[in-house]
């Protein structure tokens, strides 16, 4: 699909969207409301309606009722965004088929940001949502405003704030049969009326899983975290606000319990590894905001600075996924990440105003890991050191010649200078450093039809920084890979009827996201990270809400999404193998979310049905077979809840998830890469959550 075809389709669904509507509002599963909805797409506060930008949001309200409790899990209601997990500590998230990475130690192709601050860590993604205002997923390259490694898109947690109204929110829940327990809470008040104001939350979850280990016995996907975070927010006055967060999350999983398998459609849920292969890890970090109005320039500044923190220990885990006791691992890892912005929102006239800033970043990574061959009686210690720094300078022009009219100009500068030493078995090895200076701009045009209709386009560059592979690879670093997406899309909101639709086409060079198996040195095999070569995706996604009834409402979304390696030039020229197949790894053609809420009034309460289906298409497998590809089939996951809501703020629910027991696979991987590792070849594969029911209560006053 060329340039010219895109814009041949765009003008025609630009057409014909202002009588079929088309917007994001409301997201899945959300009652019947009529506010507008508010976003900080833009690093500035607007309607929905009004920002140029594949947007969903999600609110923390619809996160409970749906019994979800990880932006991992959250995944199904927003088109587009398709996350996966081997393990407590690992995701891979993309959106429109492009941002997957394989392993933790390659930058993520998704910005991940918390109350606009960057989280370079993707595990955060498997963490315990924790007093979540809203999420909002942004679709497309955001490098203009959020930087780099946000060639595929966005992810925005805002968290709730204190203020003057004292409140309190709990929530339990308990599902079978894997024993799944989550207990939350939080208490927001004012400590002096119109100044000072704190709010603090906690929640403990746990779960056994539904993967069995056979010879080491218990658990293999058991899952136990901790969290605790806390805000003060002071507003002296004048408009200016200081906020302080903090925020410690402890968790305990495992990591890759692959089980042997012999093909896509054998759902075995046992593995059979020596150790129990148990990891924890602890994230911790504080950060604050002072937003401060310059009246005399019309102008409000805001200042973010941020410490996050992530530990790592991996004491022994099964290196072979079998029950030969062959090879073991054990790890230590730390990551410090530092990070402060400055931004000037400005207001010049009523037709023009500005965002301008200055960003930096400092992230240390430090590792440890140990290889022990007992076949060989041979151990083989690394250590890892990689230092890495960011710095931008951004800023966009807002023009609105009349009300109905925009027109957003971006543009961005990041300097990135990132470097890597280690040792193998003593022995340094020659350090290595990526220096990367990109640019990343971003136009879009809005036209507002009524209050109630707008459409756009738009075009934006976006880019991932390069990386390196472990000290024992020879190949040490990978270039970053960048994308230019032309989007065109059109928004409807009205009281009963909701329609959001876009159209989009991206252009990746340089595309990160595959790995392969390469001689280690000074001897064995070690997987590398690398540049497979161009991508092409294009595709359409759909959000709608429609309200037939006061008590009725029903939402639904639907991503179309073409994502294929059109050259994997480079993939070759570095592995000397090729590819069975052009398809991106776990990536479906196509994705989707139903869901439907009936409310029956009792009285002053009410009691309210709710069913959902949530399915993705076939995907490609984990795979370095060079001639017969793998792929795992589609899959369609039932969920439904009844819950009963008081007057006063309570509400018991009983729930079920995959209710039809569907089984389907959350990772998997071909043998050909065991074969390349000189390990007994089969198939390995995670299977996803079996079928889970239970009960929740919660509360707020």
């Amino acid at each position: 699909m060329n340039f010219k075809t895109l814009l041949v389709a765009s003008a025609a669904f630009v057409s014909a969207m202002p009588f079929a509507a088309a917007a994001q509002s409301a997201p899945a599963g959300e009652e019947a409301s009529t506010d507008e909805i508010v976003v900080t797409a833009r690093k500035r506060q607007e309607s929905l309606l009004d920002v140029p930008i594949a947007v969903s949001a999600v609110s923390g309200d619809t996160l409970a009722k749906r019994n979800i409790n990880s932006v991992r899990e959250a995944a199904v209601l927003t088109p587009g965004l398709n996350i996966s997990s081997d393990g407590a500590g690992r995701a891979f998230v993309s959106i429109r088929g492009v941002g997957v990475t394989l392993v933790q130690t390659v930058q993520p192709g998704v910005g991940l940001f918390i109350d606009g601050i960057y989280r370079p860590n993707t595990a955060y993604l498997n963490n315990p949502l924790l007093d979540v205002e809203r999420i909002e997923v942004l679709r497309g390259p955001q490098g203009t405003l959020y930087g780099k490694n946000t060639l595929g898109g966005a992810i925005n947690v805002i968290t709730r704030q204190p203020g003057n109204e004292f409140e309190a929110r709990g929530q339990a829940s308990y599902a079978g049969p894997d024993d799944s327990w989550l207990v939350s809470g939080s208490v927001s008040a004012p400590i002096v009326q119109d100044r000072l104001a704190i709010r603090i939350g906690a929640s403990h979850r746990q779960q056994q899983g539904f993967i069995n280990n056979i010879v080491a016995g218990g658990k293999s996907n058991s899952f136990n975290t901790d969290s605790v975070s806390g805000t003060l927010r002071f507003t002296p006055g004048n408009d200016v606000v200081v906020a302080v967060n903090g925020y410690y999350d402890w968790v305990k999983g495992h990591n890759t319990p692959y089980a042997r398998v012999t093909g896509p459609t054998d759902y075995q849920r046992t593995n059979q590894f020596n150790t129990t292969g148990t990891t924890t890890y602890k994230y911790r970090g504080i950060n604050g905001r002072i937003e401060a109005p310059i009246d005399a320039i019309n102008t409000k500044v805001t200042l973010l600075a941020a410490y996050d923190a992530r530990d790592t220990n991996s004491p022994n885990s099964d290196g072979d996924f079998g029950p030969l006791d062959a090879v073991r691992l054990s790890g230590t890892d730390r990551l410090r990440t530092k990070t402060v912005e400055l931004r000037f929102d400005t207001t010049i006239s009523d037709t023009l105003s500005t965002l301008f800033g200055l960003f930096y970043s400092r992230e240390t990574f430090d590792a440890d890991a140990l290889t022990n061959i007992l076949l060989l009686n041979r151990s083989v210690r690394q250590i890892d050191r990689r230092v890495g720094d960011t710095y931008a300078a951004f800023g966009t022009i807002f023009w609105k010649p009349n009300p109905d009219w925009e027109v957003a100009l971006g543009l961005r500068y990041d300097h990135e200078d990132r470097k890597a030493t280690g040792t193998i078995a003593g022995f340094a090895i020659p350090p290595a450093a990526i220096k990367s200076n990109e640019v990343e701009p971003r136009l879009s045009i809005t036209r507002h039809w009524n209050s109630r209709l707008m459409s756009y386009a738009s075009a934006a560059r976006g880019y991932r920084g390069g990386g390196f592979n472990a000290p024992n690879a020879p190949l040490r670093t990978y270039q970053g890979d960048s994308a230019w997406t032309y989007e065109i899309g059109t928004k409807y909101a009205s009281p009963t009827f909701n329609l959001s639709g876009d159209i989009f086409y991206s252009d990746y060079k340089h595309y990160i996201g595959l790995n392969s198996i390469a001689p280690a040195v000074p001897a064995g095999l070690v997987t590398v990270d690398l540049n497979a070569g161009s991508v092409e995706s294009y595709g359409a996604e759909l959000e709608a809400l429609v309200r037939p009834t006061t008590q009725w409402s029903i939402s639904a979304g639907l991503t179309y999404m073409h994502a294929r390696l059109t050259d994997a030039s480079e993939y070759t020229a570095v592995t000397g193998r090729t590819l069975s197949s052009d398809h991106l790894t776990f990536q479906p053609d196509w994705m989707y979310n139903v869901s439907t809420d009936y409310v029956v009034p009792l009285g002053d309460n009410k009691v309210t049905f709710n069913a959902s289906l949530n399915g993705k298409g076939k995907r490609l497998a984990a795979t370095l077979n060079q001639t017969t590809p793998t792929f795992l089939k589609g899959y369609t996951v039932v969920n439904g809840s009844i819950t009963f809501a008081t007057a006063g703020g309570m509400e018991f629910a009983v729930f079920g998830n995959n209710l039809f027991n569907k089984k389907y696979y959350e990772s998997y991987i071909e043998r050909t890469t065991l074969a390349l590792a000189g390990l007994p070849a089969s198939d390995l594969g995670i299977i996803g959550d079996l079928r889970r029911y239970g009960v929740r209560a919660s509360f707020r006053f």
